[in-house]
């Protein structure tokens, strides 16, 4: 733990195409700091939390989360999530994140029925409402979504918070401090459509319209912020009790 009056977060990015983005920009108007790990550019993964780090976050990417013939530094990640988990240590996995975290503690991750692309609303479930983070957030909320793979079997004690359409688990949480997201309450517009360019096979497999998809999460910005935000101060305020402890 850091000790002092700040806290800091340990950022884990897996790909280059998904940076802490609004996520960073929100913890940092409440004062927590973020040093990100480049696992995607071959900097090491630790395998424990090092000393000066108050919380966990570990970002998405294209990758599978079992993929480690693309991505070497998988299981040190996994690793470093479940000693993390085990430790009582704030942890938020988005999208790959979450699919590590899975992994990690016992779960399975596997390729979905159903791709989802664009802004998806979110189903709570009644423990949702008593939740820390999921509980600053309202039934239907819009967030950006962009995976083939899913969180099939949740690990043992998981409460699972949120659901969608297609996809029974977009949110749950383990033990007291761990929380594992199939959803990217990060990205903005202007990410989204990046990620369509950059990996269009999956939109057009799935039917989606990319001008469709982008143009909808432009005109809902302010609202995707209006819900987020909180979301983002309320994990700030979960890693800052922790490490008042």
């Amino acid at each position: 733990m850091s000790g002092g009056e700040g806290v800091r977060l340990l950022v884990v990015r897996n790909d280059a195409t998904d940076p802490p983005a609004l996520l960073g920009e929100w913890w940092r108007e409440v004062g927590v700091e973020i040093d990100v790990v480049h696992a995607d550019e071959g900097h090491d993964v630790p395998t424990r939390l090092p000393e000066g780090y108050d919380g966990l976050v570990v970002l998405g990417g294209a990758m599978a989360a079992w993929e480690d013939h693309i991505a070497a530094w998988l299981p040190a990640e996994r690793e470093l999530v479940r000693s993390s988990v085990d430790a009582g240590v704030p942890v938020l996995g988005v999208c790959l994140g979450g699919q590590v975290m899975t992994l990690a503690c016992g779960g399975h991750v596997e390729r979905a029925k159903v791709a989802e692309i664009g802004l998806i609303e979110l189903r709570l479930t009644h423990e949702a409402a008593h939740d820390p983070l999921l509980g600053t957030i309202p039934e239907g909320a819009p967030v950006g979504q962009y995976h083939i793979d899913w969180m099939a079997e949740l690990p043992a004690g998981a409460v699972l918070l949120a659901s969608s359409a297609d996809c029974a688990h977009q949110a749950y949480r383990l033990g007291e401090r761990a929380w594992a997201l199939q959803f990217h309450p990060e990205i903005d517009a202007e990410i989204m459509a990046s990620w369509i360019v950059d990996d269009p096979d999956p939109v057009a497999e799935h039917g989606y319209d990319p001008d469709a998809v982008v143009a909808d999460f432009r005109i809902r910005e302010p609202e995707l912020a209006e819900t987020w935000r909180p979301f983002a101060h309320a994990f700030a305020d979960v890693v800052r009790s922790a490490a008042a402890r």
